[in-house]
């Protein structure tokens, strides 16, 4: 039995030398200096329990022995061991290293156990203490399990619920912040939608009063500057016998065919970009060239009380035809100069002064039930699109004896089969007009705003093309509408330097594009008017006589006497907008252009002006200043 024993205490050794602290001891059989991290139990050890398990009983091992990690719940140990034969003499010393309070005190009888152990690592040793001297009993190493909600893992799955509860609470947070907030902004866009809608029919209204541009300076001033306007077309329109028809019919069928026809009016005088002024009574007055100036605005007046006209003479049948009392209008255009502006404080009105408004008025009582009475001023700007009667002369005051006259028509080439509408020649020939609208405001905005370092494609070389296209297109026979475009090419092919230098073709198409709608061009003819600017980029393929004409216009330049200054002013703004390039290469590039260069139309050609060859000369002679 002891033999059996001591094989298996080695075994033992053996088994869990690797796994506890080292304690040097002594007992049969075992070196001192080997017994590191091992398990030594001596027949002392009567029964050894660590929680429900039992390792020793009745100094026997039993299979439990081998387990070293016990559960949390397992924190209970008790020793007991056997009683010497001089157990009066023996006394016993249990350590338990590990635990949390002060060392064991020996002990007079052989038993100890410790209960409520917390986790962690323990080291049991027991000591025979006779005579003074300590003899090892038992040593054991062994470790107590935390429980799993106190393991490394349960911290991080605690720290992973805390962080998934964070952001669930910020998640939850955040819908409903952003829920709020869409709601806020429904509420918010809704109301801005109200004020929106709220304003624009508070412009509109303000529109209906006043012109846009003196209603947007009140809004940001608080107050409209008078303007003076050299020619503006006014027309007043008063209805024949208007006392006697009102105190003929009900007061609301009165009322009621009034608006009903100034309403037309109205409509009539915006499709013509024409201001309404005001109504008084039967009165109507509206005035043409404000509140921006234009040259068209005799003809589209004339235009507008045509239309009137038509409207009054179809309306007159519908109320004969009825047996209702008639209805007819004097219409009376004068041009001149007025001045225009708002009056009042509360009760804003815009208004126009001047004799022109005298006199159209006087035109307008001269004049004749269903006809259109037109002064001598008028007449000389409108005579090339209407046919007018003259009537004589009539005396205002101030003025002495003014010419009058009454529309007939519009000229029979210039309109449709109907005799009424105006055709496609017509409105050609008001183009032209408003191309000069169209020149004046392109002039004044290349002087305010073109770069000063443009020495060459500066507003004198844009003026010299706009001129040579019109001679031309003279010249080569082009038609009216070829005309207009080529000479809007004219004046728009250089203004793309205003944005950019070497995209400019394209940039000048951009604010071609722009600016013509407001010149009532078509969308047709700014395509084509693209077309003609894009024609000038090298190497040139024109596919038409107008890009003919606008290349050879351009270009123009090649030919002429004055060439050596206009050269060294194309150089000295080239090496302004081009660091590559020196003054060598480009007179290579002038020279492969003049080389290569051939005008296109045969007016071109004619007029030429210097030969080739002699202007290649002069850009190889040419010296850098």
């Amino acid at each position: 039995m002891k033999i059996s024993l001591k094989i298996t205490n080695i075994i033992l050794f053996f088994l869990f030398a690797g796994d506890f602290t080292a304690f040097p001891v002594n007992f049969p059989g075992t070196n001192a200096h080997n017994a590191t991290r091992q398990i030594v139990i001596s027949h002392c050890v009567r029964t050894f329990v660590i929680g429900r398990d039992t390792l020793i009983r009745d100094a026997g091992f039993l299979p439990a022995y081998t387990q070293k990690d016990f559960s949390y719940k397992d924190n209970y140990v008790s020793v007991e061991l056997n009683v010497p034969a001089d157990r009066g003499e023996t006394k016993y010393l249990f350590e338990l290293k590990g635990k949390p309070f002060a060392a064991d005190q020996p002990l007079t009888y052989p038993f100890k156990e410790y209960t409520n152990l917390p986790a962690g690592n323990y080291l049991l040793k027991v000591y025979l203490i006779r005579g003074g001297e300590r003899k090892p009993c038992m040593e054991y190493s062994f470790r107590i399990l935390a429980p799993f909600y106190k393991t490394r893992v349960a911290y991080l799955l605690y720290l992973a619920g805390f962080i998934l509860l964070v952001w669930t609470i910020f998640t939850v947070w955040n819908y409903n912040f952003a829920k709020q907030r869409y709601r806020l902004e429904g509420i918010i866009n809704k109301r801005t939608e109200e004020l929106l809608r709220e304003k624009d029919r508070t412009e509109q209204l303000l529109a209906n009063v006043l012109p846009k541009d003196t209603a947007d300076e009140i809004k940001s001033t608080g107050k409209a500057k008078k303007k003076k306007f050299q020619m503006a077309t006014v027309l007043f329109s008063d209805i024949q016998g208007f006392t006697r028809i009102a105190e003929s019919l009900n007061p609301e069928i009165l009322i009621d065919q009034l608006d009903h026809f100034f309403f037309y009016f109205d409509s009539v005088v915006e499709k013509y970009n024409i201001e309404k002024i005001k109504t008084i009574g039967d009165a109507y007055m509206c005035a043409g060239g404000i509140p921006e100036k234009n040259r068209t605005n005799p003809v589209e007046v004339v235009l507008a009380a045509l239309e009137m006209q038509q409207y009054m003479i179809k309306l007159r049948n519908e109320l004969t035809s009825k047996g209702l009392p008639v209805w007819d209008i004097r219409i009376g255009i004068h041009t001149g100069p007025v001045i225009a502006g708002v009056i009042g404080h509360k009760k804003l009105s815009y208004d126009i002064w001047g004799d022109t408004v005298n006199t159209a008025s006087r035109m307008e009582s001269s004049g004749e039930a269903g006809k259109i009475n037109i002064s001598g001023s008028t007449y000389e700007l409108v005579k090339d699109f209407f046919i007018c009667e003259y009537r004589g002369k009539m005396p205002v005051k101030y003025k002495g004896e003014i010419d009058m006259y009454f529309v007939e028509g519009i000229r029979p080439e210039l309109t449709e089969k109907d005799g009424i509408t105006p055709n496609e020649v017509f409105y050609i020939r008001l183009q032209m007009l408003r191309l000069q609208d169209l020149e004046e405001y392109i002039i004044r905005k290349l002087e305010e705003e073109l770069p000063a370092r443009l020495y060459f494609h500066n507003l004198t070389h844009i003026i010299h093309v706009y001129t040579m296209v019109e001679l031309l297109g003279r010249a080569e026979g082009i038609s009216d509408e070829e005309m207009l475009l080529v000479r809007t090419a004219a004046l728009l092919h250089d203004t793309g330097y205003l944005m950019s230098y070497e995209a400019h073709e394209k940039a000048s198409c951009d604010l071609a594009i722009d600016i013509l709608p407001k010149y009532k061009y078509s969308e047709k003819q700014i395509r084509m008017i693209c077309d003609l600017i894009m024609a000038n980029i090298d190497p040139f393929h024109p596919k038409s006589k107008t890009e003919m004409i606008m290349i050879d216009a351009n270009y123009n330049y090649l030919s002429r006497v004055d060439f050596r200054e206009v050269a060294l002013r194309l150089w000295n703004e080239v090496k302004e907008f081009r660091d590559e390039i020196d003054f060598e290469e480009w007179k290579k590039e002038m020279i492969s252009l003049l080389e290569e260069f051939e005008y296109h139309t045969a007016t071109a050609r004619k007029i030429r002006d210097v030969a080739k060859e002699d202007q290649i000369n002069i850009i190889r002679e040419l010296v850098e200043t």
